[in-house]
């Protein structure tokens, strides 16, 4: 049973001949049956009306075997078996018992039956159409054919399955109300087997099948194949066709439900991303209003603000992946759907630009509340280290180091002038941004958490403001003190400049001021310019006790003692008192040496004829004692009142003066001799 086929071979009447193997084994005529019904059926009913030769071959059965199989034809193809040809054995049978018996069953069993030997079969058929098994030249393999024919009928079941499946699908898509055909398509959208592979199937089927009708199956030996009834390749075509038209039809439902179900899967996301910005997310801005009191407190906020922005960061990433996908389906350019896929985009684009902006501006906001606190905390320092500076007490070591203070204090307050200026830029900016926090007002009334942000930022502006004014009140105090106290410190210098001075002018007196002049004249010219030396040492010392004296009055408007003037007063007046000393006995040296000058120059000029020369005796006498008190106070130091002792010049330059005033004596005593030398001849006489 297992060879029982159709070769593909024809009759003299182009029947088709059918092939009967039959063997040793006990053999199933129901099986036998099943397989006739089957292989009956496969040929057109243009085929069957032409008939069939069928050939039996029970060369390896029994006689009865085959007696069995020829009367089971007449039961399944009586009309279509036009001759049967049983092909006997090599041993004989009984001849006359098996042709009595097929001559006698002739009419009963509607065809001719006849009984041949392998070798002779080529009398009724044609040796090109039968097999080598029988002697012929018709090459065929079973098992290809069976193969073929089992893909062919997978293919048909599959198909026609398949076909029944897509039409379902694809009538059901074609309903009225969207509703309807979403229920169809949902109930029988995918099919039990796949479209691509029975399409692959069928093709390489067909493809074979046209393959084997024109080329040899063996080296390119000739074979004739099966009609193509046979083979239905023209039922392998139409299904394929009608494949290929349900299937593009299902490709294309396909196609629609996808976008459908994306379009439903982006609006599902859309309104998602919608309602948690509109819901949550704005939940989450409205309650945080505030601006925070100090930098940690923004600094607090703004942490809280960026945990905020982080959640809304997730929602719009999928805004891009979303606007990207309704980008492309209104690429795709199906009209039905761009109103809504705008409409859409358009929803979502607006939620999540005003929600971002929202975001934006609350950043922006604590942004500028941080600049604000951390410059308020900044100008803070600064008065707190401007007014520490205030509250120390001056105590500078000189003038310089006071105008260091001085313009370090400046300094400081012209940084506090700065950050107040700066200050109230940040906080006027910032009052700018709350008051158009009411055009957001993230859809309740902030007017009275902008009242509280407003009042803290004018309420930090005018502690400041209040803090500076302070600060400018000390400092001006503090300069006016400063300035006194560089004024103090002036004075003092001054006057001990002054002392200096004096104490230079005393100096130059005793070791400069010793001349004596060698005539009259030319002491009286120095008795003047001692007079107006003394003039300027007067000066001196006034010009210092005038100093001192303000000295007093600073030390008593600054409320402290001076650590200089108390000695430079007594100093001062000290080197003045020396000075006057000083300066009374070079005057009473010149003065004298005036008179013994003038009283000498008298009598070395008056001549020996004037009678009165001669009587003016006392003149000489009263010369002589001028000038030995004259030298006997260059030998004398000067005394001061605290017992100290100082000589004019060096010894030498008193001794040169010296010398020059005991010549002038020896000229005045030579000239008392040469007067008195007349008034002694006289007497002789």
């Amino acid at each position: 049973l297992l060879f029982l086929s159709e070769t593909g071979g024809k009759d003299r009447r182009s029947g088709l001949i059918l092939t009967i193997p039959l063997c040793l084994e006990q053999t199933s005529m129901d099986e036998l049956s099943v397989t006739l019904d089957y292989l009956l059926s496969i040929p057109s009913e243009k085929c069957k009306a032409r008939g069939f030769t069928v050939i039996v071959d029970g060369r390896k059965s029994q006689w009865n075997v085959v007696k069995t199989v020829v009367l089971m034809l007449q039961n399944v193809v009586p009309a279509e078996v036009s001759l049967v040809c049983v092909v006997k054995p090599d041993e004989f049978w009984d001849k006359k018992v098996t042709h009595f018996c097929f001559w006698k069953e002739k009419d009963r069993l509607g065809f001719e039956v006849i009984l041949v030997s392998a070798n002779k079969l080529t009398r009724y058929i044609e040796p090109c159409q039968l097999t080598e098994d029988f002697g012929g030249t018709l090459t065929y393999d079973h098992m290809d054919w069976l193969n073929k024919r089992l893909v062919f009928e997978k293919f048909t079941k599959e198909s026609t399955s398949l076909l029944d499946e897509l039409a379902l699908i694809n009538n059901g898509s074609d309903k009225g109300t969207q509703q309807e055909r979403e229920r169809s398509i949902d109930l029988n959208f995918l099919p039990s087997v796949d479209p691509e592979t029975v399409l692959q199937t069928g093709h390489e089927l067909l493809s074979e099948l046209q393959q084997r009708r024109f080329n040899g199956s063996d080296g390119g030996v000739s074979w004739s194949p099966m009609d193509d009834e046979l083979l239905a390749q023209p039922q392998v075509m139409k299904l394929l066709d009608s494949l290929r038209e349900q299937y593009t039809r299902y490709q294309e439902v396909c196609r629609q439900r996808s976008k459908r179900t994306q379009l439903e899967e982006i609006q599902q996301k859309v309104m998602q991303v919608v309602n948690w910005l509109e819901g949550p997310g704005s939940e989450q801005l409205r309650t945080q209003w505030g601006i925070g009191d100090s930098i940690r407190a923004s600094q607090a906020l703004q942490q809280k603000h960026e945990e905020i922005e982080s959640q809304h960061s997730e929602w719009f990433a999928v805004y891009v992946e979303l606007n990207q996908q309704i980008a492309a389906l209104l690429n795709a350019g199906d009209e039905e759907d761009l109103v809504e896929l705008k409409a859409l985009q358009q929803q979502l684009s607006d939620v999540c630009y005003r929600q971002a902006s929202q975001l934006e501006f609350r950043q922006n906001l604590l942004q500028a509340a941080l600049e604000f606190h951390s410059v308020a905390q900044d100008l803070s320092q600064q008065l707190d280290g401007l007014l520490g500076m205030l509250c120390v007490d001056v105590a500078p070591a000189d003038g310089a180091s006071i105008q260091q203070t001085l313009k370090l204090l400046e300094e400081k307050l012209k940084s506090v002038d700065s950050g107040l200026q700066g200050l109230r830029e940040k906080g006027q900016s910032l009052l700018d941004q709350i008051s158009n926090q009411a055009s957001w007002a993230y859809g309740k009334d902030v007017t009275i958490e902008n009242k509280e942000n407003v009042d803290h930022i004018q309420g930090v502006m005018e502690d400041m403001q209040l803090r500076k004014q302070r600060c400018e009140d000390m400092v001006d105090v503090r300069r006016l003190k400063m300035l006194q106290m560089v004024q103090l410190f002036k004075c003092e210098e001054d006057a001990a400049q002054a002392v200096e001075w004096l104490s230079e002018l005393l100096d130059a007196l005793l070791k400069t001021h010793i001349r004596l002049g060698d005539d009259a004249q030319e002491t009286k010219v120095l008795l003047e310019k001692h007079r107006k030396f003394v003039d300027v040492a007067q000066s001196t010392y006034d010009y210092g006790r005038q100093l001192l004296q303000a000295t007093v009055v600073l030390c008593q408007s600054l409320r402290c003692t001076s650590r200089s003037s108390g000695d430079t007063l007594p100093r001062l007046n000290r080197v003045w008192k020396q000075f006057t000393v000083t300066s009374e006995e070079r005057v009473h040296r010149l003065e004298t040496a005036v008179a013994f000058h003038s009283t000498a120059e008298k009598i070395l000029q008056e001549c020996p004829e004037q009678p009165d020369a001669f009587n003016d005796v006392d003149q000489f006498d009263e010369i002589e004692a001028v000038g030995k008190s004259l030298l006997d106070r260059l030998t004398v130091p000067v005394v001061y009142p605290d017992g100290s002792e100082q000589y004019f010049g060096s010894p030498s330059d008193m001794a040169s003066a010296a010398e020059h005033i005991r010549e002038k004596m020896k000229l005045v005593s030579l000239k008392k001799q040469q007067l008195r030398q007349p008034e002694a001849t006289t007497p002789e006489s």
